[in-house]
């Protein structure tokens, strides 16, 4: 059946101790880490399951059946689909093409990494995408935190220099190549290295990660 809801397209990889964000080992622990990132998972579900916006689709790096997902909660009106293979490009790519294509809906897809992008503005974003080819929410590191599209654009995603500061320029520049309407919104913080647990919310202050985000931010209003 045909709709005009977007589906909210999450990309995750399971949360295992040293195979998940393993720049903030140094900083947390490999345990930390992945506590961290678990955490930014249900934080990030609970976002796009609040926006109401459309079904939330949870893409998941292994594959759903995967015992690294054990003892993960998912909430049950969450779909649950594979990455596959390939690099986050073409994974990327073809979530899109299916989503687009086969389930006929505009999509928005996002990681597990910003908990700043709140349900609020993952409303105002499918908003927009109503009424524009595209959508690009930024990351302040140059990559990006939320790409929205409303048909396949393999060329958005192909040959890119993924986890490098020119990620977010260079997918505008490739947008604008194609004569796509795009609607940009303010950028956002990824939690990615040591320096971004500044940016964590105050809800987010678990014992293991408050002691580190003090004084990570007495340093940056220094």
């Amino acid at each position: 059946m045909t709709t005009n809801r977007p589906r909210l397209v999450l990309f995750a990889k399971a949360p295992q101790a040293g195979l998940v964000k393993t720049r903030l080992i140094p900083a947390l622990g490999a345990q930390g880490a992945a506590a961290l990132a678990r955490h930014m998972l249900s934080h990030t579900l609970q976002q796009a399951i609040a926006a109401r916006i459309g079904p939330v689709e949870l893409c998941m790096s292994p594959a759903p059946q995967d015992p690294a997902w054990h003892g993960i909660n998912v909430p049950d009106a969450v779909l649950r689909t594979a990455q596959g293979a390939g690099d986050l490009g073409q994974r990327m790519a073809r979530a899109v093409q299916r989503v687009t294509t086969q389930h006929r809906q505009p999509v928005l897809l996002m990681g597990c990494d910003c908990p700043a992008l709140t349900a609020a503005q993952l409303d105002g974003a499918a908003r927009q995408l109503a009424s524009h080819d595209a959508v690009l929410v930024p990351a302040t590191d140059g990559g990006y935190v939320l790409i929205g599209l409303k048909a396949p654009c393999p060329e958005v995603f192909s040959q890119m220099c993924w986890s490098t500061s020119t990620v977010a320029a260079e997918t505008l520049h490739r947008m604008a190549a194609l004569d796509l309407r795009v609607w940009q919104d303010l950028p956002l913080h990824d939690i990615d290295e040591p320096a971004d647990l500044a940016q964590l919310p105050d809800s987010f202050c678990f014992p293991q990660f408050l002691e580190k985000k003090r004084p990570l931010a007495l340093a940056k209003r220094a």
